[in-house]
C-alpha cells in the first residue's frame, strides 16, 4: 500500500513529507540528478570486460556409453537418430561423441564429430567413422 504523506504534522508525515530536510533531494525530480556524481568511481572500479564471447554454438555432447545403451548393432548414428533417440536436444546443430564410457557395438558414424580417442575405440569393436 502508498504511503500517503503531507497530510498535517498530526499524521506524522507532515511538513517535509519525508523527503528529509530541505535542498535539492528534497525537490521533485532532485533526487534523480544526485545519482549521476557518483557514477565515475562506479565506472572506474568495474574491471573491463576481456576476450570475447564466440557465436558460434558448441557442439552438443555424446558419451560412447549413451550410445552402447540407445543403440543397437549395426544401427547408423547420425545428428537425425541422435535427436529422434533423445540424446541430444532438438535444437542442437551439431554433436560431439566423446571416449567416456565403453562400447561393444559395431556401429557406423555419419556427420558427428569424434574425438580422437572415441574413432579409436568404435573402430576397435568393428565400427567405422565417416
Amino acid at each position: 500500500m502508498r504511503k500517503v504523506v503531507g497530510r498535517g504534522n498530526a499524521s506524522g508525515h507532515g511538513t517535509f513529507s519525508t523527503l528529509g530536510g530541505k535542498g535539492q533531494t528534497a525537490r521533485s525530480g532532485g533526487a534523480h540528478g544526485t545519482v549521476r556524481r557518483g557514477f565515475k568511481f562506479q565506472l572506474q572500479s568495474t574491471p573491463k570486460l576481456r576476450g570475447f564471447t564466440s557465436l558460434n554454438d558448441k557442439p552438443a555432447e555424446v558419451y560412447l556409453s549413451d550410445l552402447e545403451n540407445s543403440f543397437q548393432d549395426g544401427e547408423t548414428v547420425n545428428l537425425a537418430s541422435l535427436k529422434e533417440k533423445k540424446l541430444i536436444s532438438a535444437r542442437a546443430k551439431t554433436a560431439k561423441i566423446l571416449s567416456t564410457g565403453e562400447i561393444t557395438k559395431k556401429l557406423v558414424v555419419e556427420g558427428v564429430a569424434s574425438t580422437a580417442g572415441a574413432v579409436t575405440k568404435i573402430k576397435a569393436v568393428g565400427g567405422e567413422v565417416k
